[in-house]
């Protein structure tokens, strides 16, 4: 009877929310953790996507159409916690980014709404679910853009710099609030998905199926912050010791456009 009630424990402890699980990296996070035999919510705009997994893991998937851009989209987040039956882990994933040299402001403004305000209503929705359910844990999927200002992709760069910097802030603060709340900074480089669908050549490119591998293991683990691939680690390193003055000067290839 022990080994039973340990068993269904440890069963109601593998749950976990994805936002932005359609496709790409978190379509590949939702694929490794199912197979580990966790519960999974999915959300995204496309739910006949998210349907599809549901149909090959119907005891371990429920969906819920959301976007991130409406004010109201975190009510679909609370209705998919329900569904599950509870949520001990959640990932946010779901992002735009577009490099825009030509500073066209549809561009800049939709970054800005689902990178910025839209992740900072489904993480503090988490925060606020966490702190009344006892902790968990907030994966965030954010990138190594906001390490600096990008000249080729400023509201990207601006709002991932937002992310990283939101997320150790939350951490601060369920420190200060007493709240056994973790958090994971998951920063990947270049990731052969959907979201670099131009065509175009991109430096030091790497596998959504490796970078999925690692932000699993990463999770697992429980690890802080995670710059993914030792390459782009040794970048970030550089970037963060040159000075500011001299960042400017800094010669970035952008892609070309399509005609």
């Amino acid at each position: 009877m022990l080994f039973v009630r340990f068993r269904n424990f440890a069963h109601m402890m593998k749950r976990a929310i994805i936002i932005g699980a359609s496709s790409g990296i978190g379509r590949e996070v939702a694929e490794l953790m199912l197979e580990k035999g966790w519960k999974l919510g999915l959300g995204a705009r496309r739910k006949e996507k998210l349907d599809e997994l549901k149909a090959k893991y119907p005891q371990q998937v429920e969906t819920e159409a959301i976007d991130v851009q409406k004010p109201n989209g975190t009510e679909g987040l609370l209705s998919l916690i329900e569904k599950v039956g509870g949520m001990d882990i959640y990932v946010h994933v779901a992002g735009v980014g577009k490099q825009n040299v030509s500073l066209e402001s549809d561009v800049e403004e939709q970054t800005v709404s689902t990178n910025a305000l839209g992740f900072t209503r489904f993480v503090d929705c988490s925060f606020n679910y966490f702190a009344s359910h006892k902790g968990g844990h907030i994966v965030v999927v954010s990138s190594i853009a906001g390490t600096k200002g990008l000249g080729v992709a400023p509201s990207y760069s601006a709002t991932k710099a937002f992310q990283n910097n939101y997320i150790q802030a939350l951490d601060q603060l369920a420190h200060l609030r007493k709240l056994p709340i973790r958090f994971t900074d998951i920063r990947p480089g270049f990731v052969d998905t959907d979201l670099l669908g131009d065509s175009q050549h991109y430096p030091l490119l790497m596998k959504k199926e490796e970078v999925a591998k690692d932000i699993v293991r990463s999770i697992e683990k429980g690890r802080h912050v995670r710059i993914i691939d030792w390459r782009y680690r040794i970048l970030v390193a550089f970037w963060r010791l040159l000075p500011n003055r001299l960042w400017p000067l800094l010669p970035i290839k952008t892609r070309q456009q399509k005609t």
